[in-house]
């Protein structure tokens, strides 16, 4: 198009397309497969697409290359075709648009994968991942990039690094999602995203996807408050409600063109739609925009000052959260115990489990979450009742399976409120292991992103770096798992957790020293205090199933022993022997502990610790 976007949008707003994916469905296309291929397999589909946009009046177009970068295009066997599928997604656009005076815009969505902090893919790789597709769009001959649904400023922020890379001279639009509140799936709010977008480059922001114009009309009133920059806004067509097993988008038309009149009122350049919009919607909001420049409707931006950054408050020392930190801290020995939830609502075993396990001088019990993805009861809830009615700490473990990130936060807020002070975060059992294979994970972080999350909730921060009042006092452990096959996987994973704040690790079970040895060493350069998980077997089908479906390293050596047991009895008591050797060797290399109680054996786990020298005082 001739005319300079930037300096159009100065003069009125442009109108954006809508949704590609709601009408790639509607068409029969299954949602299993990749949208961004059928640019190479079924172009005819796409130009058509564009077609109806463009007579219903869009002014811009976006190619349908969302999700066309190698992470996304991976999971499709299709990762080398990153270069193939951008450029006839560009070219598809401009054949559409070439008997039309508009713009075709590149349109790039988020990798589909968590980066550093919340996961493990790199600033670099993810950069070097954008920078490959906004390449092939700019060698495609895209007049502007529109960066959109992205939910992380972090991830964003090196999109927008790679588009000044290969493009700087083209228009940049950024855009976030959001919610009901206004803020980013990392909790950033208007006040707080709105300054950093400008500030990292973008020509235009806003926001698109996941709510409908009421909300996003909320936040974009808070984000012009921010910036003086042009805004854009395409919101969904309402909340999707399921009809018959289908998601529908209830937002009429003539809704969608009476917000786009208000959005534009409320300084929006570039106004269109995402989810649920379809070429009626743009038609419909094509003939209020012209009603409304009629009128003279349309108001000047205005500016704002810079937002002041959130401040942050002192950690407390770790000496000071627990009395499991302060053993920590001051270097000494630790020792805990696993109880596992019990399926239904009695815990009369359980919290006398507890009691005994106190008796003995046992620090802390720790109690897994849902272990192999099994319905048990919640693990927070055993935690405050045994430290209510036992008075011995207790160590949550805690998931990402089951929690998008503001469940996460809100959970870890009401643990802190009720006193549980210590954490091991792990990623979790996926759903498929357990007795309810069909169930839903979710995995919004995995445990990297968890550790950052717990260490900025003990600054006082949530995960948008959003101040929350007095931060949270959790000693911060992880998980560690000395016998993976790629320890280097493994080892590099172990350095973010450390990065992101980890302050203890608990391992697997260790059956084999030269592992346990191995492993410290690899970790000498982020060594946090480590506890050696230990597991007294109670047969030789326990020993296989360790070693064959939990991946825990399990020797021959240690079949044999267990298989030569001629009876439970003697299994159980040569399981307590193997586990007293493994505590006895590991116990001048590690800080801690942990025993694990198979069925519910704590005796059987306290005849393991009597080999540090303790002598239990009853029996359970």
């Amino acid at each position: 198009m001739a005319v300079d976007l930037l300096s159009r949008i100065k003069q009125s707003p442009v109108l954006c397309d809508g949704a590609m994916g709601t009408l790639l469905y509607a068409k029969g296309i299954f949602i299993n497969r990749s949208y961004d291929e059928l640019n190479l397999s079924q172009p005819d589909l796409i130009r058509g697409i564009h077609h109806d946009y463009l007579q219903a009046g869009a002014e811009i177009i976006e190619t349908n290359t969302f999700g066309a970068n190698s992470f996304r295009l991976g999971r499709h066997s299709l990762a080398d075709k990153v270069q193939d599928v951008n450029r006839a997604g560009a070219r598809l656009a401009r054949e559409a648009a070439k008997s039309f005076d508009v713009w075709v815009a590149g349109s790039v969505g988020p990798l589909g994968t968590r980066i550093e902090p919340l996961g493990k893919t790199s600033f670099q790789e993810a950069r070097d991942a954008f920078r490959e597709q906004i390449e092939a769009l700019a060698d495609g001959g895209v007049d502007l990039l529109i960066l959109e649904t992205f939910g992380y400023l972090e991830e964003i922020h090196q999109a927008m690094l790679a588009a000044r890379d290969v493009a700087p001279s083209l228009p940049l639009v950024a855009q976030v999602t959001i919610d009901e509140d206004g803020n980013c799936l990392d909790g950033s709010d208007p006040e707080t995203f709105a300054p950093k977008l400008a500030e990292w480059g973008a020509d235009v922001i806003g926001c698109n996807c996941s709510v409908g114009p009421v909300a996003m009309l909320g936040a974009i009133e808070r984000v012009r408050a921010a910036t003086s920059l042009p805004l854009s806004a395409q919101p969904n067509a309402g909340i999707p409600r399921s009809v018959e097993g289908r998601n529908i988008y209830l937002c009429s038309p003539e809704y969608m063109a009476n917000y786009a009149l208000q959005f534009v009122a409320a300084g929006v350049r570039l106004v269109g739609g995402c989810c649920g919009t379809t070429p009626e919607h743009t038609r419909a909001m094509k003939a209020e925009l012209r009603v409304g420049q009629a009128r003279g409707r349309t108001t000047a931006a205005h500016g704002a000052g810079a937002v002041a950054a959130p401040k942050e408050t002192p950690a407390v020392p770790i000496e000071n959260r627990s009395a499991l930190g302060a053993k920590i801290a001051r270097g000494e020995f630790v020792t805990m115990v696993e109880i596992v939830p019990p399926k239904g609502i009695g815990i009369a075993k359980e919290v006398e489990g507890a009691r005994f396990l106190k008796s003995v001088g046992v620090d802390a019990v720790n109690i897994p979450d849902s272990p192999r993805a099994s319905a048990r009861m919640s693990n927070q809830a055993l935690s405050l009742l045994i430290q209510r009615e036992v008075g011995i700490e207790t160590i949550l473990h805690y998931t990402c399976r089951d929690r998008n990130v503001l469940g996460i936060q809100s959970d870890l807020l009401g643990a802190a409120a009720v006193g549980i002070r210590n954490l091991i975060c792990i990623t979790g059992d996926p759903p498929k292991m357990g007795n309810y294979p069909d169930a839903t994970a979710v995995f919004d972080v995995d445990a990297i992103g968890l550790v950052n999350i717990v260490h900025n909730l003990n600054r006082g921060l949530d995960l948008g770096g959003n101040p929350i009042g007095t931060g949270t006092g959790f000693v911060i452990g992880v998980g560690a798992n000395p016998g993976l096959t790629d320890m280097d996987e493994e080892i590099r994973r172990f350095e973010y957790k450390v990065q992101a704040g980890a302050e203890y690790a608990v391992t697997q079970p260790v059956f084999d020293l030269r592992l346990l040895e191995n492993f410290l060493r690899r970790i000498e350069h982020c060594r946090i205090p480590v506890v050696a998980g230990i597991w007294p077997l109670v047969s030789v089908r326990n020993a296989e199933f360790m070693k064959n479906e939990l991946r825990v390293s399990v020797p021959d050596s240690i079949l044999e022993r267990m298989a030569r047991a001629q009876t439970p009895e003697l299994a159980r008591a040569e399981g307590v022997a193997i586990a007293r050797e493994m505590l006895i060797a590991a116990r001048q290399m590690v800080q801690g502990a942990q025993i694990s109680a198979p069925m519910g054996r704590y005796s059987s786990a306290v005849d393991v610790l009597e080999a540090l020298g303790t002598q239990p005082a009853a029996s359970a």
